[in-house]
């Protein structure tokens, strides 16, 4: 087995691809070692001390170092763990748990509520997050999720990769933003939430 990785916008996150499905559906984001005890991978993971956060996407894994840490000397002890769990076909989670609180693609853990009133608009944001944005998100070892719209504003939360990524406010910003505007007249701007 062979585990390809990628850099990353983030300089302190590489992606690594096992060159197999990670998560059958949705996305799982550890950021403390206490988060990582229903994932053995994660786990394994954080116990290496210089690891501040772990995401699983459909087909890869990033890896977030803390500050500090050197890649040149993390990167081949993490590919070792990744490398032991894929070939021992060991589960993701612990007790044959799915997961618990993955986000499968297209679900949203909506924090603001929408109106009702706003149900068009609010599938059209949908709509263009998961078919523009996602992908190319996902590209980059992250994920976006919907949080809400309320009065013009899109409330998106960063993953992975992305959520500590210099370049995430500017993403947000000028790329969603720009996106969502020129194809939803109601939206005014996007914040993170």
């Amino acid at each position: 087995m062979y585990i390809e990785t990628e850099l990353t916008p983030n300089p302190a996150t590489l992606k690594f691809l096992p060159g197999q499905p990670v998560m059958a559906a949705g996305t799982r984001e550890f950021t403390t070692p206490e988060e990582a005890a229903s994932s053995p991978l994660a786990e394994a993971l954080f116990e290496l001390g210089d690891v501040t956060g772990v995401f699983f996407g459909r087909d890869f894994v990033s890896v977030t170092a803390a500050p500090g840490a050197n890649w040149a000397d993390l990167k081949p002890q993490v590919v070792a763990i990744l490398l032991d769990h894929f070939v021992s076909g060991a589960p993701l989670f612990a007790g044959g748990d799915a997961g618990g609180i993955a986000v499968p693609a297209g679900a949203d853990d909506e924090t603001f509520g929408d109106d009702p009133a706003d149900a068009d608009v609010v599938a059209q944001i949908k709509d263009l997050l998961e078919t523009r944005v996602r992908p190319a998100v996902a590209n980059d070892g992250g994920d976006i999720i919907y949080r809400g719209f309320r009065e013009g504003v899109v409330y998106l939360t960063m993953q992975g990769a992305c959520a500590g990524c210099p370049s995430s406010s500017a993403t947000l910003k000028h790329g969603i933003e720009s996106l969502l505007k020129h194809y939803v007249p109601e939206v005014s701007e996007v914040r993170a939430a």
